[in-house]
């Protein structure tokens, strides 16, 4: 009995340690709010795939991307926060009903080359192919290989309890959703928290 109290008091002891170094995260700086403006610009299916999900992708994308190192919250050198953001808010963009729509990450891929010199110019060549390759694969693909386009993957795979479905630890894409799918109620923890 001491020795599961003594484990439980460490997870609790961790999971505050990442809740006050998320609260204190800095993020790269990058322009978003032309991004989301482009998003709801004549959406129509509501908040099922709009403005909050897109919100929550973000946060999950963000909550996956960071490392805490010596308490301190940092986004991960591997993972392209970039990318992660701009994924959050376009893979629905292009959707055309709130059931199974399979190929709406498609059309969202072909889409992007039509704003690539407007809200996506910023983006270099390389961030540019993850995002459309991000988008394309979202519905199709369990994992790619790449931790950005993985990360992507598992940030809106982790919203899926929103709509009823309990994101399955063994169809994640990344170790940090893996583990976090397996943690569902320390997630919900962190979340709150922000």
């Amino acid at each position: 009995m001491f020795k599961w109290l003594k484990k439980k008091k460490t997870a609790v002891q961790k999971n505050e340690v990442r809740q006050m170094a998320l609260q204190a995260l800095v993020l790269p700086e990058i322009d978003i709010a032309k991004v989301k403006e482009f998003a709801m610009n004549g959406w129509e299916l509501g908040e099922t795939h709009g403005l909050p999900h897109w919100q929550r992708v973000e946060r999950n994308g963000i909550i996956l991307s960071t490392e805490i190192r010596d308490g301190i919250s940092c986004i991960r050198e591997d993972i392209n926060m970039k990318v992660v953001r701009m994924f959050a808010y376009l893979h629905d963009k292009c959707r055309l009903n709130n059931g199974a729509d399979l190929e709406h990450g498609i059309r969202a891929a072909d889409m992007l080359p039509s704003i690539r010199s407007t809200i996506l110019q910023d983006l270099t060549d390389e961030d540019f192919s993850l995002l459309e390759i991000a988008c394309r694969l979202h519905t199709t693909e369990l994992r790619t290989g790449n931790l950005t386009v993985d990360t992507c993957f598992d940030a809106d795979r982790l919203d899926l309890e929103r709509v009823g479905i309990i994101p399955f630890h063994n169809k994640m894409a990344t170790a940090n959703g893996k583990y976090w799918a397996m943690h569902l109620d320390e997630f919900h923890q962190i979340i709150f928290s922000l």
